[in-house]
């Protein structure tokens, strides 16, 4: 053919590249959030398999080595009760990163269920859920959280156990909370995307509004919804571990990163790496964890160019 080099003749035709590579090309130009991806990855890694390779018991007492710092023996230090620091961060990083991932998903379920009804409503429907969504914006978060934590903390601890009920209860309040952002973020997306060609075509061709949300709408507005979610995972840990830090989360026998960074308060003269260390970890998973969500963002915008 005229115009035809041999090598563009014979040359094969690149392949292209699937929606979830691009996006994960994307990812990885985004050099603080692959790296924060893989620093948090290793972060739940140690708590997950931690405990099961330092075999030290959280709540195992050494009066003689109390407040012991940084060693070979507690490479974390020692509390004033002798437990081994490094043993409980592993055993509370559990239950600090549990607490968040469930909370966000508690939040993300809600407020796509809601966001959804409301984008794909008309009239009086779409008006409830927007005047119950600015509600719960509008309530004040920390004291509306004191108070259910006083009203349910012992039934549930009764119902469910001590660790399993304050677990559903934190989640639950916390999650409680978190949901308005993602429901308005999924009500606005549905907004534009329900008038959108392929919708039109796809409702054209009888299919019904359950089909129309869960095979068209619903997965192109995913993409800000990971975002919020990340973001969500990141302010969980923080209210879990300021609900620590006012002694109104886990007991003082389930360590957390907000119940030993509370417990550490009162020795920061004299024993610094008590309150260093949970400081540490909490900082680490929510800093890497919303730069993941920064990339995620970068990587899901087909508008910004990497």
């Amino acid at each position: 053919m005229a115009g035809l080099t041999p090598a563009s003749a014979t040359a094969e035709p690149k392949a292209g590249l699937s929606p979830t590579q691009e996006a994960w090309r994307r990812f990885k130009r985004h050099r603080l959030a692959y790296w924060s991806l893989w620093l948090l990855g290793l972060l739940v890694v140690a708590v997950l398999i931690g405990p099961l390779m330092w075999k030290v018991g959280v709540n195992d007492v050494d009066l003689l080595a109390s407040l012991s710092r940084p060693s070979a023996k507690h490479p974390l230090g020692t509390d004033d009760l002798g437990r081994d620091l490094l043993a409980r961060l592993l055993y509370g990083g559990r239950i600090s990163l549990a607490v968040g991932l469930a909370a966000m998903l508690t939040a993300v379920l809600v407020g796509v269920l809601i966001g959804a009804i409301a984008g794909m409503s008309r009239g009086w429907v779409d008006a409830a859920l927007m005047w119950l969504t600015d509600l719960f914006l509008s309530l004040p978060q920390l004291p509306v959280l004191l108070l259910l934590i006083f009203l349910f903390r012992e039934p549930l601890k009764q119902t469910f156990g001590l660790e399993a009920g304050i677990f559903i209860l934190i989640v639950a309040v916390i999650g409680g909370f978190r949901w308005m952002p993602v429901a308005r973020l999924v009500r606005a997306q549905f907004f534009s995307l329900r008038e959108k060609e392929f919708v039109e075509a796809a409702r054209a061709l009888g299919a019904g509004t359950p089909r129309q949300v869960v095979r068209h709408i619903l997965p192109n507005s995913l993409g800000p919804v990971i975002v919020a979610a990340t973001i969500d995972v990141a302010a969980a840990i923080i209210a879990e571990s300021t609900l620590s830090f006012l002694g109104l989360g886990f007991p003082p026998d389930i360590p957390t990163w907000g119940r030993i960074l509370y417990d550490g308060r009162d020795y920061l003269d004299i024993a610094v790496h008590w309150a260093l260390f949970p400081g540490i970890a909490i900082f680490l998973a929510v800093l890497t964890i919303n730069f993941i969500g920064d990339g995620l963002r970068d990587a899901l915008d087909p508008r910004r160019v990497l």
